[in-house]
């Protein structure tokens, strides 16, 4: 069976280990110099990213995330093996792993390293459709002639130039396609490197439960469920009109999928479609002062992505939630796209003052929509804000103050509250 070495990248026939560099990172299967479209996922990215920064937490398990009331945005394997996952609420991650460390995000540190890892995929082809910051898919179909040697081959390049490089490893899956190719990835983490193969596609998938397609949340999985669809092998009973019929467009591409058939091709300028962040508060708040404060720091992480981006965006959302979970939103559309946390509170401090005062929230957020390129963005100002062109030329020069001396070298008093 063909066989590929992970760390010297020789190719040869089955053994236990590499006969050229004795390594037992060995990946194996009968197609994998043939397949082409792979998702490559950064294991356990932001914690990653901090470990590698202080080696002194290379033992301990790391949470990244909020505080008890927020929510877990990463966390380390050795936190994972104790139960804790994303989107975990921190009280509950806690309760799992109470001698975690745990860290607020850096995201300006995070696109940075992860603008690295996007210029190391495009040394091998233009067709990289990122997803997030820490995984993407590649299509390297045709890129043998031009590389010298498999797709494969370059794949396992890559993961280990960003480990020597970046100190940050990443699982690779490829197959013939993106909906495979995405299964892939999850099914060795961390540091990982799965192929499923065109031959084998209909016995992998027959048995395995529908939850596992990608953007199937929870409601269209009742769904599935309440019709007695549990698995891939329940799909395939299902014949495609009666699925339309069902789940409407949904129904045509569960019928695709069951069959391991998807027919997008990598998009490199798939557009991101909004940035925001939120943060859920210790206890619930209607402190004006602290309200205001986490507006400003929302806002400026929401431009820190949009600049690292290079995108703008003319629809500004305000979301909080009350006590009882409830939520409430506000959005203005802005006369110009724009990517300054300037412009982004102000709009949403002014949104906040049409949400009922002095209620209690247990979250807020804020958000940026309807994006496109940077350029022409924040450049006629505000006529009934002469100020407003002072205030931007100010923030461009906090930028290069923090890209220099890092994130905390510049605050705004209202971010202290």
């Amino acid at each position: 069976m063909p066989s590929l070495c992970r760390e010297c990248l020789c190719q040869f026939d089955t053994t236990a280990r590499c006969p050229a560099c004795g390594s037992p990172r060995v990946v194996s299967h009968d197609e994998i110099f043939s397949l082409s479209i792979a998702h490559m996922d950064c294991d356990a990215f932001y914690a990653s990213v901090e470990k590698r920064d202080n080696p002194a937490l290379a033992d301990k398990p790391l949470i990244i995330g909020g505080g008890r009331r927020g929510v877990v945005s990463t966390a380390c394997y050795i936190a994972r093996i104790r139960g804790v996952r994303s989107a975990m609420p921190m009280f509950q991650a806690l309760r799992l792993c109470p001698d975690a460390v745990v860290l607020k995000p850096r995201m300006a540190l995070y696109a940075e390293v992860s603008r690295a890892i996007r210029a190391m995929m495009l040394d091998l082809t233009p067709a990289v459709e990122p997803l997030s910051l820490d995984e993407a898919f590649i299509d390297l179909t045709g890129t043998g002639r031009l590389h010298g040697a498999p797709p494969a081959v370059m794949l396992a390049r890559l993961v280990r130039r960003m480990r020597n490089e970046l100190g940050v490893t990443g699982s690779i899956g490829l197959s013939h396609n993106k909906f495979l190719a995405k299964i892939a990835s999850d099914l060795d983490k961390p540091h990982g490197f799965s192929v499923i193969g065109v031959a084998e596609t209909a016995d992998f998938l027959r048995e395995r439960p529908v939850s596992l397609i990608w953007g199937v949340g929870q409601s269209t999985l009742n769904a599935l469920h309440g019709s007695g669809i549990r698995s891939f092998a329940d799909l395939l009973r299902w014949d495609r009109t009666d699925l339309t019929a069902r789940f409407g467009s949904m129904g045509h591409r569960l019928w695709h999928l069951a069959r391991g058939e998807d027919m997008r091709r990598v998009s490199p300028n798939a557009p991101v479609k909004s940035i925001s962040h939120e943060t859920t508060f210790f206890e619930d708040t209607s402190d004006p002062d602290l309200l205001d404060g986490h507006l400003w720091r929302l806002s400026e992480k929401v431009a820190d992505r949009a600049k690292a981006r290079g995108i703008a965006g003319r629809v500004v959302t305000l979301k909080l939630k009350r006590a009882d979970h409830g939520l409430v939103t506000r959005r203005q559309v802005l006369h110009e796209a724009t990517q300054l946390t300037d412009t982004l509170y102000r709009t949403a401090r002014g949104l906040m003052d049409h949400v009922p005062q002095g209620m209690a929230w247990r979250l807020i957020g804020v958000g940026l929509s309807d994006l496109g390129p940077e350029a022409g963005a924040d450049r006629s100002g505000d006529l009934l804000d002469p100020q407003a062109a002072k205030r931007a030329g100010a923030e461009r020069a906090s930028d290069l103050i923090r890209a220099k001396f890092g994130p905390e070298a510049i605050l705004k008093g209202r971010a202290l509250r």
